[in-house]
């Protein structure tokens, strides 16, 4: 069996659309198994550019087969809209299955999540509110509706009899006024039933006969290390858990289906929402690489991407949390025309020097980087990363080499690919024969 999971090292928004649609033209079967509609993954195809919330990442390679997993909380009414705008741009959008067992996003989850973050204060994660979270707690409490609830309508309107009322005097509890129509939500979700019902199925089963028969899958990750609800900046993260070990309860496979974990880092550091990011930068260093990066906007909300340097601590925790037998590293080309790039090696609070991510976040906050300077490399355009790109790794320059292996010696991860642009003729593929 060959089960490779991407993994996100950061706080999301390291590439891994991109590297899942790469490593997707050699893999049978691609997997998202947890988060929901508040990820978002960018694929570019020549000049074509795809924003996925909820579709996997290896849609676009028509050979391989998509499946949303049982660790997704799915929105209903936006997987049906993304996979409508794959059709009107071409793709048929058919080899996809959805598991039986993923829970809904529901509407009062969404009204709910928006209410509890104004409730919040300092401890608002700022989430979408696009109610993913407000959905895993429905879960963990036994009292969601999944996939299968869609396709009885009976089922699904004796679960939402006992649940609307409950959800309505959460509302009222939590100062809000508006008012649940009952019926309206099951004759919305009754016809997503309709629509989505085909591409239902129980894909545990289906996994473990693909993987039994050699088949490779590959395992999609939505967000990254530092968001994960139990290893990331609690609260200030997202309410799944993002690691590796997590692919195969999310996708409903056993353990021993994983023999390869790909983390994926970006150059630098960035991320969207709430909590401490101890390399944040303010100044026109981070306006240049948030708009040189392609327009660092966060690909769900469109919020400006809050920026920073290399974060070494972090990313040997996410390199130990996860396994990594290989290392992604993206966006090198946005750090070209910089004379000095700063890498985060440690932490300094007081007088103690902190190697090791820790779980305070009032200390997390309170962290100072202690920083290494490497020599940057030059401003090429993107025709000129893609021509090194072609030529190979040795072909790029002497500085970038340097910070590459620097990376994957500290984390004890051998590079895997390198990523000096968006489109996937931007690529070195370390590994893979060409």
């Amino acid at each position: 069996m060959m089960g490779t999971v991407v993994v996100g090292l950061q706080f999301g928004d390291e590439g891994k659309g991109k590297v899942i649609d790469y490593l997707a033209e050699r893999a049978d079967i691609v997997v998202r198994f947890q988060g929901g509609a508040n990820a978002g993954h960018t694929v570019q195809v020549g000049e074509e550019l795809y924003a996925f919330h909820l579709v996997p990442s290896g849609i676009l390679r028509s050979q391989t087969m998509n499946v949303i997993g049982n660790g997704v909380v799915v929105d209903p009414g936006v997987l049906l809209q993304e996979l409508e705008d794959l059709r009107k741009r071409g793709h048929r959008a058919e080899n996809l299955r959805i598991s039986d067992r993923a829970h809904l996003v529901m509407p009062y989850h969404k009204v709910q999540d928006r209410l509890e973050e104004d409730l919040k204060g300092k401890l608002k994660a700022g989430t979408t509110g696009r109610g993913i979270g407000p959905c895993y707690q429905d879960k963990v409490g036994r009292f969601g509706i999944r996939m299968v609830d869609l396709l009885d309508p009976t089922v699904l309107k004796d679960k939402l009899e006992t649940i609307v009322p409950i959800k309505q005097r959460l509302l009222e509890a939590y100062g809000s006024h508006e008012i649940l129509n009952l019926n309206a939500i099951f004759q919305e979700y009754a016809k997503y039933g309709e629509r989505l019902g085909p591409y239902v199925m129980d894909t545990s089963i289906f996994l473990d006969r693909e993987l039994g028969a050699g088949k490779r899958v590959l395992f999609e990750g939505a967000h990254g290390t530092g968001l994960d609800i139990d290893h990331g900046v609690f609260p200030f993260g997202v309410s799944s858990n993002v690691v590796a070990a997590a692919a195969a309860v999310g996708a409903g496979v056993r353990p021993q289906a994983i023999t390869q974990v790909v983390g994926v880092a970006k150059a630098f550091t960035s991320r969207v929402g709430t909590g401490p990011v101890p390399t944040e930068l303010h100044d026109a260093t981070a306006e240049h690489l948030r708009e040189k990066g392609g327009g660092e906007y966060g690909t769900t909300t469109h919020r400006p991407r809050r920026i920073g340097w290399l974060d070494l601590v972090m990313l040997r925790m996410a390199a130990r949390v996860n396994g990594l037998t290989g290392l992604a590293v993206t966006k090198l080309d946005v750090l070209g025309g910089l004379t000095k790039i700063k890498v985060c090696t440690a932490y300094a609070f007081a007088d103690e020097r902190i190697e090791d991510f820790p779980a305070d976040m009032r200390l997390l906050s309170k962290v100072k980087p202690v920083y290494e300077e490497f020599e940057g490399w030059p401003d090429l355009t993107g025709k000129e990363w893609q021509g090194l790109a072609r030529k190979g790794y040795d072909a790029l320059p002497d500085t970038v080499r340097a910070y590459l292996e620097m990376i994957s010696l500290t984390l004890h991860a051998p590079l895997r690919l390198v990523s000096v642009g968006r489109g996937r003729e931007a690529t070195i593929d370390l590994v893979t024969p060409s």
